[in-house]
């Protein structure tokens, strides 16, 4: 009855304060502080955390979206120059994402028991770890920029092209590195808005800085008004995509530091709080972040794999698998938007020592996630000409890229299903089952049966097999997700 009263007390006296955050914030003290939310809050808060989340992902997305449709417009070579190392970026951006991640849910977990000041020194640890393996990620890349698109398949009309745009990409990463970790940090601390909002400057910025650098000088007619003008370019090609990419990333950066350092509650720096490096700190973040790095690595090794199967069926196969994964990813991103917000949630709730609502929440997240995505499947096998045209003009191109689109649409429930359960055990710290779960899916069903289909289906045939692993790996991950192991205790 004590225990009751004191957290009753304290939920009165601090009501004026309630009133005056936002609703999302007002449900996660009330998690923190041990009161029940019930079903209804706990959808409502996942909705509000994960709104802001989705925009930030679809934002991210439309940025692709527009250096893909830009660069569609300079033609065939070099649509096929950027789609030949694109698996290769997502595998650098996924370790590059994967190293701040270990401490993004020790914050989480810590804001979670209370204890914002040790988060605060986590944060600061995060930083200067961060820094030092992006900026070792970006000297791996630049040593193997010039023969990766050779390794890959490439022959010479395209090698030249995909080699400088892949150096040029990775010349920004420590810059990328920390974007990914103080969007991340704001997460966890449940302010999912400033990331978001911030997020779609960068898509914005990246608009700008592409119409001046990708393009030469030239005659633009004004839509409405007719009026005729002249827009100053570098002429640059798929090398000022690159770098239209890298400065905006690199202004959304300086705001999402300013964010992180200078206004989060409960983040931002204080007079008198300096820090250590915490021995205890970096083993936890490595252990929780090791498997993620393993996974996105294994992933989009896979990827790389997946490219070169797909390289012999010619520049229209590989310009419309770069073009479909791009405009899928228009449908998937809702997914991640609400994993991002789960991780928070679950990794607050088990801090707290809340593991029945972790749970709760945790099927709450998966749930939405799997009918988000239903609907965004939908949404992709409808208008999936639409979305190509966005990206192309070239007829055969689209007519291919339609058709996989639609393949994959049948798949997105049960992806969603993955990518929610995925976040949502993040937030405990259980990271290595997800990524063997993921590696047995990839590795054992995806790659082998693109490796078969591929020359019997072509295009059709690899993404025949991504559709079926997708289904397989949404199953696994609800097996897990109904078990109990993901919630033990971690240290």
């Amino acid at each position: 009855m004590q225990g009751k009263e004191k957290i009753k007390n304290q939920a009165g006296s601090g009501a004026g304060k309630y009133r005056r955050q936002s609703r999302s914030d007002f449900l996660l003290e009330k998690l923190r502080s041990g009161e029940s939310l019930g079903l209804r809050s706990e959808l409502e808060l996942t909705v509000l955390l994960s709104i802001p989340a989705i925009l930030a992902q679809l934002s991210t997305v439309v940025m692709e979206y527009i250096d893909t449709s830009m660069v569609g417009q300079l033609g065939v070579d070099a649509a096929s120059s950027v789609g030949l190392v694109s698996s290769t970026t997502w595998l650098f951006g996924s370790l590059c994402s994967a190293a701040g991640i270990g401490f993004s849910v020790q914050v989480a977990q810590e804001i979670g028991a209370g204890r914002e000041r040790h988060a605060r020194d986590i944060v600061k640890m995060s930083l200067v770890f961060s820094l030092i393996f992006n900026i070792i990620l970006t000297a791996v890349g630049v040593m193997i920029a010039g023969d990766l698109p050779r390794f890959l398949g490439a022959d010479e009309s395209i090698a030249p092209g995909a080699s400088v745009y892949f150096l040029v990409v990775m010349l920004f990463f420590p810059i990328r590195g920390i974007l990914f970790l103080s969007g991340g940090l704001l997460q966890s601390s449940g302010n999912m808005k400033a990331p978001g909002l911030l997020n779609i400057l960068d898509c914005v910025l990246d608009v700008v800085f592409n119409l001046f650098l990708i393009f030469p000088t030239r005659a633009v007619t004004l839509p409405i008004t007719g009026v005729s003008v002249t827009l100053p370019g570098a002429g640059l090609g798929i090398v000022g995509a690159a770098l239209g990419t890298g400065l905006a990333e690199t202004v959304t950066t300086l705001l999402l530091m300013f964010e992180l350092l200078y206004r989060s509650k409960m983040l931002r720096l204080r007079r008198g709080e300096g820090f250590h490096m915490e021995m205890a700190v970096i083993t936890k973040a490595v252990r929780i972040s090791v498997p993620v790095a393993l996974q996105s690595a294994a992933l989009s090794s896979a990827q790389v794999v997946s490219t070169k199967i797909v390289s012999p069926l010619g520049h229209v196969a590989i310009a419309s698998h770069s073009f479909s994964i791009t405009a899928e990813g228009l449908c998937y991103m809702p997914g991640y938007g609400i994993s991002a917000a789960a991780t928070a949630m679950v990794g607050q709730s088990y801090g707290a020592g809340r593991r029945i609502t972790a749970k709760r929440l945790a099927w709450t997240a998966t749930l939405l996630g799997m009918g988000m995505m239903a609907l965004s499947g939908i949404f992709m096998y409808i208008t999936a000409p639409q979305l190509i045209a966005l990206l192309s003009p070239d007829a055969e191109i689209r007519t291919l890229s339609v058709i996989v689109l639609r393949i994959e649409a049948i798949a997105e429930p049960m992806f969603g299903a993955s990518i929610v359960a995925t976040g949502a055990m993040r937030g405990t710290g259980d990271t290595l089952i997800p990524t063997i779960l993921n590696l047995i899916s990839m590795w054992g069903i995806r790659l082998p049966m693109a490796a078969f289909l591929a020359p019997r289906w072509g295009l059709k045939g690899v993404w025949t097999a991504m559709c079926m692993e997708l289904i397989v790996r949404g199953i696994l991950f609800l097996i897990r997700l109904r078990g109990r192991g993901w919630l033990r205790d971690r240290k």
